[in-house]
């Protein structure tokens, strides 16, 4: 993954984040957490985990495919944008 060292800094944000969601799941069931408690905090997990693969993908999309800022072909210009916007919305 290469392409993703321009956003590398933005990537292991995501990441930390993430990390400190399992280890706050870790917790709360050491802690005999109620489940209502544990379930809550491993859909906020499942949340930032779509949330990165979105980010990772629309990377992908404009660094393999087409960047639709900077591409002169302006139907995949469109057509890559779309597939971002669908990306974004599919992982919601």
């Amino acid at each position: 993954m290469g392409h993703t060292i321009h956003e590398k800094t933005k990537l292991q944000q995501r990441v930390r984040r993430l990390r400190g969601q399992v280890e706050a799941i870790e917790r709360a069931l050491e802690a005999d957490a109620d489940c209502a408690k544990v379930m809550q905090l491993t859909v906020s997990v499942r949340g930032a985990a779509r949330g990165l693969m979105a980010e990772l993908l629309e990377d992908h999309i404009r660094m393999h495919v087409s960047d639709p800022t900077h591409d002169r072909d302006r139907a995949r210009a469109r057509g890559a944008k779309h597939l971002i916007d669908v990306v974004h919305a599919y992982l919601k």
